[in-house]
């Protein structure tokens, strides 16, 4: 029976196919942390307090690619070239979402209105990663090779949303709700179209590497399409509320290092 679990395993199952998953993964997650490096570095007077949080964020990130690398190195792997079409955060900034690479290489302090957009944009794809690593822990969170690495990240991203959600509200409450409101929503409807796009390209470069029928991968890229058709229609509005987290100040505790 083809499910997201049948999927994954013969993904996680040949050794090209988990080089190609580790290898998006890890690309992704140093681009993050060198993302959250340049914002930390750039706050401006009035958010300062904020840059031991960014600054975390940011090494999560690092550390999630070097867990990835490790995972690839234990199988005797080393990381490949991630294919253009499969660059989650370079088509995102393509489409105008989030702080784009050139405005980080500069020097020049951030506006307020671009610490907004930071966190908007994390909230939205913080959203998507930990619902990703949540389906990742509920099917390998017990796997002898890779359950702890999954179980790390997958409660990093948790702390990584629900420190967006706390500095949003904070920001919502000192007069810039409609302005959250608004770059939430532009995120929003740019990820949901990303991440079918990149969802697509992988599932591809995967079949191609497994041997998939035509048949399996048509499967595939419908449940795909039906996935962004249910977003589309009302599932983004999940990547744009904001609610006080459980866990308050989940960046402000010491990080937990993957040995």
């Amino acid at each position: 029976m083809l499910s997201a679990k049948s999927v994954f395993q013969e993904i996680l199952g040949n050794d090209e196919s988990f080089r190609l998953f580790c290898s998006i993964a890890a690309s992704g997650e140093a681009q993050g942390g060198w993302e959250n490096g340049r914002i930390a570095a750039l706050l401006p007077e009035g958010c300062r307090a904020l840059a031991p949080k960014v600054t975390r964020h940011g090494a999560d990130e690092d550390k999630h690619g070097r867990i990835f690398r490790a995972l690839m190195k234990k199988r005797g792997l080393s990381p490949v070239g991630v294919p253009r079409e499969t660059d989650y955060t370079m088509l995102l900034e393509r489409h105008g979402i989030g702080l784009g690479h050139g405005r980080l290489r500069e020097d020049e302090p951030l506006t307020e209105r671009d610490v907004i957009v930071y966190l908007a944009h994390s909230r939205v794809t913080e959203q998507r990663a930990s619902e990703q690593m949540a389906l990742l822990r509920k099917h390998f969170g017990d796997d002898p090779g890779i359950g702890r690495a999954v179980r790390m990240i997958s409660a990093d991203e948790d702390n990584h949303l629900a420190y967006c959600h706390e500095e949003l509200l904070r920001l919502a409450r000192a007069g810039h709700g409609r302005t959250i409101q608004r770059v939430l929503r532009e995120c929003a409807f740019a990820e949901i179209r990303v991440y079918r796009d990149v969802s697509l390209a992988v599932m591809s470069h995967m079949g191609r590497i497994l041997g998939w029928p035509w048949s399996r991968t048509a499967v595939l890229a419908a449940g795909i399409h039906a996935v962004y058709a249910y977003e589309w229609l009302g599932g983004w509005r999940r990547m744009v509320s904001l609610s006080m987290p459980r866990r308050r100040d989940a960046l402000g505790a010491p990080a937990v290092e993957f040995a």
